[in-house]
């Protein structure tokens, strides 16, 4: 017997409105397909027509998960068409910012599946975690989501206790080695759960264009913070986790591998901060001109464009979020799995709807 089943856009197994329509044969899921869209939040529309200093604020707010990633996109992409040299101290707390939020990211994604695996002591053990990576976002910035630091040529504020900070780090750093990893990596229950749920292929990752650990998961070896270095990634040591077989479970240990790799670029960025200006100056415009800006998000590739008149509002805001390349890759995923399977295979993704219909 043959019937569709429609996921959403408003179901107990989605945490922001996307439709998933299943076709199956019994309980196996034959074909898939996705739609996106529900929410119009009109952010690039309203870069078009606010200034620049309030266009940063407004491009922190395109993903609360992933907010410092996208103002300082932006931010970089006016510098690279003003030709506007950012002071290296600034560089270093940029990736400092950058990596904190990768660790939030990862770990409240690793919240969320314990949770839809069934491990609410899992989940709750986890966000303690991310409690202590938001208090020293907190402790940075002053606040726990969006944190303003960026600003056209460098940063708004300081770092000034990198001592406190670094030790927070290697505390996070030994937890993470003691209970996250070989918890994600080695439980059984975990691995019965995940192992061979979902699988997406290396040419199904490579044709639907697929970035970030999802990417990873499927043997796609691409970071561009190790392929294209932006800020001082090219100064520091670190590993891009790659798995091969493509699954929730691959997808589940490349976020582990990730947060350790994180740790890792924390703590060489923290004590090896160099002194210097935190900005080129107060800067409220650039010269007429266009761009292209990527950066690596916790879930993969940010792409903006730019343009630029001379005056201080943005021609052309373009924004590209990892998850709407992402979220196509259910359709490949789900196909051949259980329908009981299908929240768990959407889930692995880390979608984030909202920064999708920005």
């Amino acid at each position: 017997m043959s019937y569709r089943i429609p996921i959403g856009p408003y179901h107990v197994a989605l945490d922001e409105p996307y439709k998933i329509e299943v076709d199956l044969e019994g309980e196996s899921v034959v074909g898939a397909h996705i739609k996106v869209g529900f929410n119009f939040r009109g952010i690039e529309w309203l870069a078009q027509r606010k200034n620049m200093t309030r266009s940063i604020a407004l491009m922190e707010r395109v993903c609360g998960i992933c907010s410092n990633v996208h103002s300082m996109t932006f931010c970089m992409a006016l510098e690279r068409i003003g030709g506007i040299e950012v002071p290296k101290r600034a560089q270093y707390i940029r990736m400092v910012i950058a990596e904190l939020e990768r660790l939030h990211s990862h770990l409240l994604w690793a919240g969320v599946a314990s949770e839809l695996v069934g491990f609410e002591t899992a989940f709750m053990q986890v966000f303690r975690f991310r409690e202590k990576v938001m208090d020293l976002l907190e402790f940075i910035s002053g606040n726990r989501v969006n944190y303003g630091m960026n600003c056209i040529g460098g940063v708004n504020r300081d770092i000034t206790d990198t001592d406190h900070l670094a030790a927070a780090v290697r505390e996070i750093h030994d937890t993470v080695n003691r209970v996250l990893i070989p918890f994600f990596t080695k439980d059984p229950s975990i691995a019965a759960r995940c192992r061979d749920v979902g699988v997406l292929s290396r040419a199904d990752a490579i044709g639907y264009g697929a970035v970030g650990p999802v990417a990873r998961a499927s043997g796609v070896d691409t970071d561009l913070r190790r392929d294209c270095p932006y800020l001082a990634y090219d100064e520091v040591e670190f590993a891009v986790p790659v798995q091969t077989h493509g699954d929730v479970l691959a997808r589940v240990v490349v976020r582990a591998l990730e947060i350790v790799e994180s740790c890792k670029i924390l703590e060489q960025a923290l004590t090896r901060m160099p002194a210097g200006g935190l900005n080129a100056g107060d800067i409220y415009a650039v010269p007429p001109g266009e761009t292209v800006m990527r950066s690596e998000a916790p879930r993969g590739e940010v792409f903006y464009y730019v343009e630029t008149n001379g005056s201080d509002i943005p021609v052309r805001v373009k924004v590209r979020t990892p998850t709407f390349l992402n979220i196509p890759t259910v359709m490949a995923m789900v196909k051949g799995s259980e329908y009981s399977d299908v929240p768990l295979i959407q889930a692995a993704v880390d979608p984030c709807y909202s920064c999708t219909d920005r």
